[in-house]
């Protein structure tokens, strides 16, 4: 492929960014390249824009680069995604009292976001996922993280069940959701190094990652199936937290 034909397709891969949140915590991540920005002057008012290109647009034009209704807060920026982190490097940097928190084939930008948020709020390690089942960088993400994309490390692997034997190998003790399990999750923390590993919603926990856990536990929910899988996972990093 010449050198033309590949930078058209990593540039039609950029993800734009929208929100005071999301494109402030891009702006101050110095790993993330900010390739343009677009913006009402009010709202590029206080940032630090260095030498980044500035285009200056009213309201309207910003909405019509944005997703409809999408609360861009007269903020877009086109970004460069973030250098891949390896499992190892962050499974190396692990101390006592953080979690991992690992998602089997959470696809849902929003879910994902919000789980990220909850993760940095409560000072998790980082966030594994599979690369292929789980939503690349975007807009959507990156607002419903609300900075967090910039600030907790996400690793992407080929391979979830040969992820989760690392972090065992790593003294990680894997605790899986599980709605129908006996264990609580009040019983199942106790270990110094937890991770947290969440299905999809309906789906749950594939059979193989299962097996690879070292517990099964549920929520102390009552009266519902269910919680959201980021509410759940919210939950369980607040239990971690406190355990």
């Amino acid at each position: 492929m010449r050198r033309k034909a590949r930078q058209a397709i990593k540039a039609e891969n950029r993800p734009r960014f929208w929100g005071r949140h999301a494109v402030a915590a891009a702006l101050a991540n110095p790993d993330r390249g900010i390739v343009r920005l677009w913006a009402t002057r009010e709202a590029a008012a206080g940032l630090d824009l260095g030498a980044i290109p500035v285009t200056y647009s009213d309201v309207a034009d910003l909405g019509r680069m944005v997703p409809r209704d999408a609360p861009h807060q007269g903020l877009v920026a086109e970004v460069e995604r973030l250098d891949d982190i390896l499992l190892a490097d962050l499974l190396e940097s692990a101390g006592e009292g953080r979690p991992l928190v690992v998602l089997d084939q959470v696809t849902d930008p929003h879910n994902v976001g919000a789980i990220l948020r909850s993760a940095a709020a409560f000072g998790a390690l980082g966030l594994v996922t599979q690369d292929r089942h789980a939503p690349p960088e975007s807009g959507a993400l990156a607002k419903a993280a609300s900075g967090a994309l910039e600030t907790l490390p996400w690793v992407r692997v080929v391979n979830l069940a040969r992820a989760l034997e690392e972090m065992a190998a790593a003294g990680f003790w894997r605790i899986g959701l599980d709605g129908e399990a006996e264990t609580s999750l009040a019983d199942a923390l106790g270990p110094p190094r937890i991770a947290l590993v969440l299905g999809a919603e309906g789906e749950g926990l594939r059979q193989n990652t299962a097996a690879h856990c070292d517990s099964l536990a549920r929520l102390p929910i009552a009266g519902i199936e269910s919680l959201n899988v980021s509410n759940a996972a919210a939950i369980a990093l607040y239990a971690a937290s406190v355990a």
